[in-house]
């Protein structure tokens, strides 16, 4: 998860206009593991680290065209625990897109700190369906962190990611050489390799 809700609108764009099937399995990622575990708020966070939030304005008007306002961003989270909730969830119905949507949409729109787990458990339980009693515990019991935290060093071993965002692309069958891509997008970008795959299989 990361700052990455347009872009994440752009390649649902492209998969909804690609022809063959395409499954999305989004893993984890942390921009800056240091952030205080509590969260910090987003002005006070962008004034600490780069003097300012000026930096966001090209992320807003981008983001506009593809439904993503970041109406009301007050916040700068430690993701672990959005992470750890994530995967609670690919557990309980098999679907990362929705997790994600739900939390960026509780981050950039409506003004939430997703690294309370008290937020985390109203999102599981509003907008995924989830049963608040084992998601408390394994939320509060710190499950699954450790498992976030392997997945984020093997993409870093695995495909050098740097930096966000980043895709991975690659066919069904496994002799087919995965496109690694960073930075965003526009949706014909993924249709093209989404076809170049796809001539190959």
């Amino acid at each position: 998860m990361t700052l990455v809700s347009c872009w994440a609108e752009a390649l649902s764009k492209a998969v909804s206009k690609f022809e063959g099937q395409v499954s999305v399995t989004w893993k984890p990622y942390q921009i800056d593991p240091g952030t205080n575990i509590e969260g910090e708020t987003f002005d006070d966070y962008c004034q600490r680290r780069w003097g300012g939030s000026g930096w966001t304005s090209h992320l807003r008007t981008e983001g506009s065209k593809d439904g993503a306002a970041f109406a009301d961003w007050k916040w700068w989270p430690n993701t672990l625990k959005a992470h750890q909730l994530i995967r609670y969830a690919s557990k309980e119905c098999d679907n990362t897109s929705a997790s994600n949507a739900a939390i960026f949409e509780a981050l950039y729109e409506e003004g939430e700190n997703i690294s309370d787990v008290d937020v985390l458990i109203k999102i599981g339980k509003e907008k995924l369906g989830l049963e608040e009693g084992p998601l408390r515990l394994y939320l509060q019991g710190n499950q699954g962190a450790k498992d976030v935290l392997e997945e984020i060093d093997e993409g870093r071993r695995r495909y050098k990611i740097r930096g966000v965002p980043f895709f991975v692309i690659e066919g069904e069958e496994t002799t087919t050489t995965p496109y690694g891509i960073s930075g965003a997008h526009v949706p014909e970008t993924f249709l093209d390799i989404f076809e170049e795959i796809s001539e190959k299989e």
